[in-house]
């Protein structure tokens, strides 16, 4: 691919704190290690993590960008040594553990996926990191198994429409999902949730408790945390798995422990960023295999909220803190290939 500048425009992070840490910075282009690529960005996902980045409260791991960004989409510009399966153009989004505001971000090759004909390129930079943190969160810790019943907690949120999808697709019995105004439950109902439950104006535990005729939840996905964990709990059923995926509510809590024994249950969770490459490479790998190919004939869907200028991230920032989309946002760089892409 001709034409890689020498350098690129790029958004870090001042210091902890607010939105207005965030600074527009120039940078020489990073340099792709043994099997990485090197993706020339169309269009970068936001996830919650980078607000937590932002306030010195998610630290990128050992080794990655200081930039924030999980996910990108763009094509391929160069390839470091020993990358196979990938070449020079190809049209790709990646999971990365950091780098993706800027104009150019390194990604392992085996983090990366195909974006398919028919999706539009910058789109795909919202799917890779709410795939991966489903798929290993649900089919694997979850252990969701065709027949069961599940409940996702935030069902409108970038993850919890990609989960409501996937638990379906997955051989779910019946889908729940909790989300906090008419729009949000609206849009849970179209993705498939066969209840959409006013977390403010309802009691979840006694609506899948009605809903199943006392048996309670198989699965439940939850990003609250807090005082959530003893209604998780209860609305669990015996033999239940309760995945933790984050903590907006608080990470400290206190439960009783009696019904988690008696009704045998499993109490876990999991983070994405920070696990090693090889890990990182088979949950890309299951998603590849099992849900992708759902990505490809348009059964599974990315839902957008709106994209900010790479530029306008401080204000992208603070739309996401203040809780109102529903879906994903993106950060788009502003250039994107000749052709028929569009920007959301």
């Amino acid at each position: 691919m001709s034409g890689i500048p020498g350098r690129m425009a790029a958004i870090a992070i001042r210091e902890p704190g607010g939105p207005e840490m965030l600074r527009a910075v120039t940078r020489p282009l990073p340099v792709p290690a043994d099997g990485e690529v090197l993706i020339r960005v169309a269009a970068a996902g936001m996830n919650r993590g980078d607000l937590l980045q932002r306030q010195g409260l998610y630290p990128p791991p050992p080794g990655a960008s200081d930039l924030p960004g999980l996910e990108v989409s763009g094509l391929v510009a160069a390839l470091g040594a020993g990358v196979q399966g990938l070449a020079v153009g190809d049209r790709v989004c990646a999971l990365v553990a950091g780098g993706g505001y800027a104009e150019f971000c390194a990604a392992p090759a085996a983090q990366c996926l195909p974006v398919p004909d028919g999706l539009d390129l910058a789109t795909a930079a919202a799917l890779p990191e709410a795939l991966c943190t489903v798929w290993t969160n649900l089919a694997e810790r979850g252990n969701l198994r065709p027949g069961d019943r599940v409940l996702i907690h935030g069902g409108a949120s970038g993850i919890g429409t990609i989960a409501i999808q996937a638990a379906r697709l997955l051989g779910a019995a019946q889908v729940f999902a909790t989300a906090g105004s008419p729009d949000k439950l609206a849009l849970c109902a179209d993705l498939g949730a066969d209840r959409a439950i006013d977390h403010r104006n309802e009691d979840f535990v006694r609506v899948v408790r009605d809903a199943t005729g006392g048996h309670g939840v198989d699965v439940i996905l939850d990003m609250v945390g807090g005082d959530y964990l003893e209604r998780n709990i209860e609305a669990l059923a015996v033999g239940g798995r309760l995945v933790h995926i984050s903590f907006i509510a608080g990470s400290r809590v206190c439960a009783e422990l009696r019904p988690v024994m008696t009704k045998r249950l499993t109490i876990t969770g999991s983070t994405l960023r920070g696990r090693d490459a090889a890990d990182k490479a088979a949950i890309v790998a299951g998603v590849r295999a099992s849900l992708w190919p759902r990505v490809a004939d348009g059964t599974l869907r990315a839902v957008l909220d709106r994209g900010f200028a790479l530029s306008k991230a401080a204000d992208a920032h603070r739309f996401m803190h203040e809780g109102r989309h529903k879906g994903k946002i993106l950060l788009h760089t502003g250039w994107r290939p000749s052709g028929t892409d569009t920007q959301n």
